[in-house]
């Protein structure tokens, strides 16, 4: 499973200003906290709104690999990333976006160092970005215990990405409108096999493209279930513009059902046995990035939070 948090916060919000030094804790300054990824099951575009934003379906699946956000809290008010993702600035990086965000929504005077350590390719449709934004969002909340609730973390999230409340809330979800309405969802446990394509593909101009389907009918959550909902507005678009997105594919499914995910170029394959997933990954061709990960039911930055507040408790 991801990393666990191994710090309890390191300062406090508008009502306590005395640091964890100060009161005597014996924890470490860092705190480790997981972004999952997430794939798309299935993504339809079923209509546009009229300022121009698209309507979606779609159903998230949470999984428990992904990046690793590591936080100290600073009795200034600066935020500053000590890492990240080099082809990514600091002042675009929606984790650091996210704090600077939080900060202002709630008035803090504390700030932060964010270490982001970067297993999520960028381009790829997994959310790395917006679930490093939502981390960053659960994380500093509590350790600067500003004590905002999930839905209000997820409304700020959904200024910095519409995928950023799903990864806030932390399960499973059927999404509908710019997927802002998310409804829980229990899916059975499987095992994927992501095949990654070294390119990088632009949400933006998937959008932007002419040839992109926009009026599909609608699905129902009944016939996602029953298994006869599994493309992928996207797929055409991308498969057309991006030759080793299209290669990815074509060998994927001579394993079976080969899927894209989000407007990214990660495609996958899911199965209920992990030995059939790693038989797979082992036949990949060098031209790709691999990698096997279980989904789950809850997110990872769920039971993180939660052993963070049993830290808490034993220590105070």
């Amino acid at each position: 499973m991801a990393n666990s948090v191994n710090g309890r916060e390191q300062g406090a919000g508008n009502t306590e200003q005395g640091t964890a030094r100060e009161r005597g804790a014996n924890i470490p300054e860092w705190s480790t906290w997981p972004a999952p990824a997430k794939l798309n099951l299935f993504l339809r575009i079923v209509g546009r709104r009229a300022d121009g934003y698209h309507l979606l379906q779609t159903v998230f699946r949470l999984l428990e690999w992904g990046d690793e956000i590591r936080l100290r809290v600073r009795e200034d008010d600066e935020i500053v990333r000590v890492a990240g993702a080099q082809s990514v600035s600091a002042e675009d990086d929606l984790a650091v976006r996210a704090a600077r965000t939080l900060q202002r929504v709630t008035g803090t005077q504390f700030g932060a160092e964010i270490a982001v350590t970067k297993r999520i390719p960028i381009g790829a449709g997994l959310g790395g970005g917006s679930s490093d934004a939502a981390t960053v969002l659960v994380a500093l909340n509590a350790l600067w215990k500003t004590g905002l609730p999930r839905e209000r973390l997820a409304e700020i999230g959904s200024g910095l990405g519409a995928d950023v409340p799903v990864f806030v809330h932390g399960r499973n979800a059927w999404a509908e409108g710019i997927g802002e309405r998310l409804t829980p969802l229990e899916l059975p446990q499987r095992w994927y096999l992501l095949v990654v394509p070294r390119v990088h593909v632009s949400t933006a101009e998937l959008f932007q493209a002419p040839e992109l389907t926009r009026n599909a009918e609608p699905a129902t959550m009944s016939g996602f279930v029953s298994g006869t909902i599994e493309d992928n507005a996207f797929e055409p678009v991308v498969r057309a513009r991006f030759p080793q997105v299209a290669a990815a594919l074509d060998w994927l499914r001579q394993f079976g059902v080969a899927r894209l995910s989000g407007s990214g170029g990660a495609v996958f394959l899911e199965c209920e046995d992990e030995a059939r997933v790693r038989e797979i990954a082992m036949r990949c061709p060098a031209e790709f990035t691999v990698i096997v990960a279980q989904g789950v039911n809850v997110s990872p930055l769920d039971e993180a939070f939660g052993r963070m507040r049993m830290i808490r408790k034993r220590i105070e």
